[in-house]
């Protein structure tokens, strides 16, 4: 316990006296200095514009076609089907176009009409908002 303690009393001096030994010069920078520094970097290139961050580091968002290539290429993508409907209401009908067509029917909505009329004549049918009862038992009424 005591060696600890021993250990962190020096830990604690070397880290004072070690900052003296890496902190700057105090030795304040006259305003003609830091003129003359500023245009040296300004002619190098190594200043940023203002408000914007470091030269050089976005990548470039310019194209390497002219605006009628890309509208020429769009319409080309467009007329060979090439290209797919915005949004996700587009595939979400899609989806719902290739269930349907793998679910269908074998009955017509006519058809379909009177089976339902027949089964609530027959009294098989549940009574809107009531629990669904097995197929052997009445409907409650």
């Amino acid at each position: 316990m005591k060696t600890q303690v021993a250990l962190g009393a020096v830990v604690a001096a070397l880290a004072v006296f070690s900052q003296t030994a890496f902190a700057q010069s105090t030795e304040p920078v006259s305003r003609e200095q830091r003129k003359a520094e500023t245009a040296e970097l300004n002619k190098a290139g190594k200043l940023a514009p203002a408000g914007q961050g470091p030269i050089g580091s976005a990548p470039s968002t310019s194209s390497d076609k002219t605006r009628m290539e890309r509208k020429d290429t769009a319409k080309a993508d467009i007329k060979a089907g090439a290209t797919k409907p915005a949004g996700d209401a587009a595939e979400m009908k899609t989806d719902k176009m290739e269930k349907a067509a793998t679910v269908g029917s074998d009955k017509t909505r006519a058809e379909r009409k009177a089976q339902t009329q027949a089964d609530i004549k027959a009294g098989t049918t549940q009574p809107a908002g009531e629990a669904a009862n097995p197929v052997s038992l009445p409907p409650k009424k």
